[in-house]
């Protein structure tokens, strides 16, 4: 009865509308996109209304409707564009129209499952990186074990919902698509040459959505310095496919960022080194040159133990929660950087910072591009022609976000990841442990000193990773419910210092230089062009020899690479670009470079900042550390502007050239 009642009343609109009658064969795209522009403008307008406050901060509400219509427009001309075409050339013959009805119900059905599904998910993906679906959603989707555990684990209702909304989506596209696909009158013969060169005209220019030379993309309609206020002038769809878009053609810098020249771009790189200018000579690798340890005693083994997701708010001893009473005993005893910062928002640029010592890009991070997967310089590969062992400890699958061949391909000899592991006490969405990760850790490192081999080792943990899984009964929960980042933070925190505790007990410890450090904050968000206050990380050098004391200094990731190589005692020749920060460092010199999706921004000591946007004039700000804000500054320092715009397209540069590869 409710079928056949909705089955009339969609009929009974048809008619009214007589969409059928006057639109004849192209009746099912104005219907669907009809439907879709309402079911996207309505969408577009609770998350404006979920985000009221920094929308109404942004004065953006005439704009993200007025934007977001364009955008709409431009997303469903690209949809539609080809099956309206096929359609002018309609044949009149009874089994050819049979089949393009169904071609033509199939599209229009999978095309608003598509355009609602993606909106259902928007709202999670928008809590956890406070940004529209992007190339995190396509890289996810890369891995689907992994992201069908972290769903299942975390996000149960949220898959329950889209599960249901979007198979209601197909059904009710299909059945009633029927309605508007049969008895379709077909182009008169003599009309349509003309038709098609209006359908070809009309989809066109409304898939580029602008007469000038570039076609409509997300830059055009940015208005607002709150990445989040200009993402919901998108729709997902659209988000997400350019995203497929821009994998396809990895993005370079040179095509968001202001022009230099390649020998303007390099002076000013070697100047904004700690390096006089007449070290570097060579042209084939512009920043290579020779780096002396400051260390000169026996070769010391290196650990680097990456915390996933830690942002210095979740650690006590930098202001944060109250969570890591372990680390903050840790920066209590060894050289406690208060003031460094990571140079993105993944666990693959956090690497790509502190492995490759490589500035990051618009493209995604070296460890997934393919011209870095063999011969592209890292400390590993350094370390291994020393005669170090060189290892990668994960609790999870290496293969997961391509570090396992990166790894492989760039020094490292030896993968000890989840399939390693033997019979681990707990095993979550991500794999085993932090606990069972650093008794895996300890164990191989009492094994490399007993064979007397110096070693270099990775640890990367994934406990404080969503949907945020650990064991029970190991730490007092901090909050409610168990399944918390701050808990989850608290338990990574819990587990490193039960490490800690076994490693000054061995026989590897006085050999040894421990790192801890974070590869990104947990979520960057906020309504600033770049959310500078999420990129403050922890990091802390620990061993023995390695006298207490905080350094205050500005420091980016970027330099940890080199810094250690210097403490433990290796000198190399090198193209790092960051500071070996046991020497003394002009003040002019210090700065952090930080890339926000497509934003960079570049801050110095005074905290000056920078921030390059795609196809915009370079905005100048100042970064207040005591209330973590960006102030609008009227100071145009185009000194420091060249300095960060270099800086800024110089990953592209030397990755095109090779400025970076080594010769194996």
């Amino acid at each position: 009865m409710v079928r056949q009642y909705l089955n009339n009343y969609f009929q009974l609109t048809m008619n009214r509308l007589s969409i059928n009658k006057h639109s004849g064969a192209f009746s099912p795209f104005i219907v669907t996109l009809i439907m879709a522009l309402v079911f996207l403008t309505i969408s577009r307008v609770f998350m404006s209304i979920w985000h009221f406050n920094r929308v109404d901060n942004a004065n953006g509400w005439i704009e993200i409707i007025l934007s977001g219509l364009r955008i709409d427009i431009a997303t469903l001309s690209y949809i539609f564009i080809i099956p309206a075409l096929v359609t002018c050339l309609g044949i009149n013959q009874k089994y050819f129209n049979r089949v393009w009805n169904f071609i033509i119900r199939a599209w229009v059905s999978l095309a608003l499952w598509l355009l609602v599904f993606m909106e259902i998910v928007t709202p999670s993906f928008i809590l956890e990186y406070d940004v529209r679906p992007n190339r995190l959603f396509v890289e996810y989707l890369i891995y689907p074990s992994e992201l069908t555990k972290m769903l299942f684990s975390g996000y149960k209702i949220e898959i329950l919902i889209a599960l249901v909304v979007s198979l209601l989506t197909l059904y009710f596209a299909w059945k009633y698509s029927i309605i508007f696909t049969v008895n379709k009158m077909l182009l008169p013969l003599y009309w349509r040459p003309l038709i098609l060169i209006i359908v070809l005209l009309m989809g066109i220019m409304g898939a580029r959505s602008s007469f000038g030379h570039r076609p409509l993309n997300p830059a055009m309609v940015a208005f607002s310095v709150d990445p989040l206020i200009n993402d919901l002038t998108l729709n997902s769809t659209y988000s997400m496919l350019f995203a497929v878009k821009q994998l396809k053609s990895e993005d370079d810098a040179f095509e968001y960022y202001e022009f230099m020249t390649s020998k303007e771009i390099i002076l000013e790189i070697r100047e904004s080194t700690n390096l006089n200018i007449n070290e570097y000579q060579s042209s084939e690798h512009p920043t290579q040159a020779f780096h002396k340890a400051t260390y000169n005693g026996a070769k010391k083994n290196l650990v680097i133990l990456l915390q996933e997701s830690l942002g210095a708010r979740y650690v006590g001893g930098l202001g944060g929660l109250p969570l890591t009473p372990n680390i903050d005993k840790l920066m209590k005893e060894g050289w406690n950087f208060t003031n460094i910062y990571a140079t993105g928002t993944r666990s693959v640029r956090g690497i790509e910072a502190i492995i490759t010592g490589f500035s990051p890009t618009p493209a995604r991070s070296v460890v997934k591009l393919g011209k870095s997967q063999n011969s592209f310089f890292s400390i590993a590969d350094v370390l291994k022609k020393n005669g170090y062992h060189t290892q990668f400890i994960y609790g999870g699958e290496s293969h997961f976000d391509n570090m396992k061949s990166f790894f492989l391909g760039n020094g490292f000899i030896d993968m000890q990841d989840f399939p390693t592991f033997k019979n681990p006490n707990y095993v979550g969405s991500w794999g085993a442990s932090d606990e069972d990760l650093y008794d895996k850790a300890h164990d191989q490192f009492n094994q490399l000193h007993e064979q007397q081999e110096p070693f270099f080792s990775l640890v990367f943990t994934s406990s404080n990773h969503t949907p945020f899984d650990y064991p029970d009964g190991k730490i007092e929960l901090y909050n409610q419910p168990k399944e918390t980042r701050e808990n989850a933070a608290k338990y990574s925190d819990f587990a490193l210092g039960k490490f800690f505790k076994k490693a000054k007990q061995s026989k590897y410890w006085s050999d040894t230089i421990f790192l801890v450090v974070a590869d990104h904050d947990s979520r960057a968000y906020g309504d600033q062009l770049v959310p500078i206050k999420h990129f403050h990380i922890p990091a802390v050098i620990v061993g023995k020899g390695i006298e207490h004391h905080s350094d205050d200094r500005l420091v980016s990731q970027i330099d940890l690479p080199q810094t250690l190589l210097s403490l433990i005692g290796i000198d190399s020749k090198n193209p790092m670009i960051g500071h070996d920060l046991t020497k003394e460092i002009q003040g002019n010199k210090l700065r952090a470079m930080m890339q926000f999706y497509k934003n960079f921004a570049w801050m110095d000591e005074r905290g000056e900042v920078v921030i390059l946007q795609p196809e915009k004039r370079p905005a100048q700000f100042f970064y207040n550390r005591v209330s973590e804000a960006l102030e609008s500054s009227q100071i145009k320092d185009i000194k420091l502007i060249n300095r960060a715009r270099a800086n800024a397209l110089w990953g592209s540069l030397a990755y095109k050239n090779n400025y970076y590869q080594t010769s194996q």
